[in-house]
């Protein structure tokens, strides 16, 4: 693969996706920002003049049907060859579910989980083709059991992960590798938007900060890692749901998705 083969990373305006713009520009690669603040957008693209990359700009609401497509024809009318993609993008919501504005949920499936296997189809083929791609779809350690008061974002990432290892499998020895990252709790714009900055989760000590998750994410990429989880400690309790009465998961996973009384 060339060393200036493109990076296209989703939620590039801010929080990790800022972060995996900088690896893949600090090691020499042109980049495709994608986000929906055109804005924002500018300005990363502005820092990163410096590294001496092209740094292209598309602002596209990935909530919105139609937006994969729409990505996937403007990479295209620009004649770039996409090496990487970094489906990053996503967002959560914090309450009841039945309390939740539905529109809101809906949306979050299309950006969270359509949009993702959409772009992974419509870039995968013709890595597959050149049989040479990588492929990193950040999910979480939500992914790993169900969410009470967070039920729609844990059931995305959900399905974040299952999709990730078996089109990984699906995959082996063509060139192509896919890997799923799944943070934890990270410092970034995220909490704020959900709505759970302040639940017990976000509250704990040891939240991560962004730039150590996009690196130990981009390591994992690079290493043809199937599945990557961030931290010790998040590793330990992702094996441990896999023993655990799935009551007590789901009492211990409402209790961390609310604000402390």
């Amino acid at each position: 693969m060339s060393t200036k083969s493109v990076a296209l990373i989703t939620g590039a305006s801010a929080g990790l996706g800022e972060q995996f713009a900088h690896l893949f520009a600090r090691d020499g690669h042109d980049v495709v920002l994608v986000s929906r603040s055109q804005a924002r957008l500018e300005a990363i693209a502005e820092r990163l003049r410096f590294h001496q990359v092209k740094t292209h700009v598309l602002a596209e609401d990935l909530s919105k049907p139609g937006a994969a497509a729409r990505v996937f024809e403007r990479v295209k009318a620009k004649g770039l060859e996409v090496g990487y993609l970094v489906n990053n993008a996503g967002y959560g919501s914090t309450g009841p579910f039945l309390d939740l504005p539905v529109e809101g949920e809906v949306e979050m499936v299309e950006l969270n989980c359509a949009t993702l296997l959409e772009l992974c189809h419509r870039f995968g083929q013709p890595m597959r083709e050149r049989k040479a791609g990588r492929i990193l779809n950040i999910a979480s350690t939500a992914g790993f059991q169900p969410g009470p008061f967070m039920a729609t974002y844990y059931a995305t990432k959900a399905f974040v992960v299952s999709f990730s290892e078996a089109l990984a499998h699906e995959l082996q020895g063509s060139g192509v590798t896919v890997t799923c990252h799944c943070p934890g709790a990270t410092a970034t714009e995220f909490a704020g938007r959900a709505g759970n900055d302040k639940s017990r989760l976000f509250q704990r000590p040891g939240v991560a900060k962004p730039e150590d998750v996009a690196a130990h994410a981009y390591e994992a990429m690079m290493q043809g890692e199937v599945l990557s989880v961030h931290g010790l400690l998040n590793w330990v309790a992702m094996q441990s749901v896999r023993f655990s009465p799935r009551a007590v998961i789901r009492n211990i996973t409402a209790s961390l998705n609310t604000r402390p009384e």
